[in-house]
C-alpha cells in the first residue's frame, strides 16, 4: 500500500506523539511519515535485507525479526500502537499476531487486501483469481499466503475476545464506512484488547 492519501488516513489513527512499532514495515515509509508528521517515535519490524537498508537510510529504527517467531522481546503495553499494515495476509499465525498486536501496543491498527471487494468476487466468479491493483500478483506467484475479508476481521476479532474500536474500508484513498465489505479495496480495523 503506497499511495499518500491511504497513508494519510491510516496516520490519522495514530495519536500525535505515540510510540509505534510498525510490523512488517517494509521500506519504513510509514514510520518516517508518523516521526515528521505526527512526531511519533518507536520501530519497524522487517526481515527483508534491503528494506532493512531502506528504513536505516529514512532514519526508521528497525529491528530484523521473522514475525511468524512472534514478539515475545516486547512486554505488554510497550507501545502506544502497533501497526500491522499489509501484513497480516503474510503471516502464518494470524490469530497469534492479532493478539500479539494488541498485548505490545494499547491499540493496534490493521490494514489488508478485502478479497470480498466486488472487482475480487467477479473475478472469482468469472473462474478466476482476482489480479487488481490492490492484489497485483497472480495466484501462482503472490506473496499472500492466506485472502481475508473485512467481515472476517471482524468474526476473527471476536472469536479472539478484542475489542474492534473501529473499522472500515479504504478505495482510491477515500475512507468507505457504507458495505465495506462489498465496496473496499482494503479493510482496515483498530482493535484493543
Amino acid at each position: 500500500m503506497s499511495d499518500l492519501a491511504t497513508l494519510q488516513t491510516l496516520a490519522k489513527l495514530v495519536p500525535e506523539g505515540s510510540r509505534v512499532l510498525d510490523l512488517g514495515c517494509g521500506d519504513g515509509a510509514m514510520l518516517a511519515y508518523l516521526q515528521q508528521a505526527r512526531g511519533c517515535t518507536g520501530y519497524g519490524i522487517e526481515i527483508d535485507d534491503a528494506n532493512l537498508l531502506a528504513c536505516v537510510k529514512r532514519g526508521v529504527n528497525v529491528i530484523q525479526l521473522n514475525l511468524d517467531e512472534g514478539l515475545s522481546l516486547f512486554d505488554d503495553a510497550s507501545f502506544d500502537v502497533v501497526l500491522q499494515i499489509d501484513t497480516l495476509q503474510h503471516l502464518r499465525n494470524a490469530e497469534v499476531m492479532l493478539r500479539e498486536t494488541v498485548r505490545v501496543g494499547r491499540m493496534g491498527v490493521v490494514a489488508f487486501p478485502n478479497f470480498a471487494h466486488w472487482p475480487n468476487r467477479l473475478s472469482v466468479l468469472r473462474g478466476r483469481m482476482p489480479v487488481t491493483r490492490r492484489l497485483p500478483y497472480q495466484w501462482y506467484d503472490t506473496p499472500n499466503i492466506r485472502v481475508g475479508t473485512h467481515a472476517d476481521l471482524a468474526v476473527l476479532a471476536q472469536r479472539s475476545n478484542l475489542r474492534v474500536l473501529d473499522s472500515f474500508g479504504l478505495q482510491d484513498g477515500r475512507t468507505v464506512r457504507f458495505a465495506p465489505n462489498w465496496w473496499a479495496g482494503t479493510s482496515v480495523y483498530t482493535l484493543s484488547r
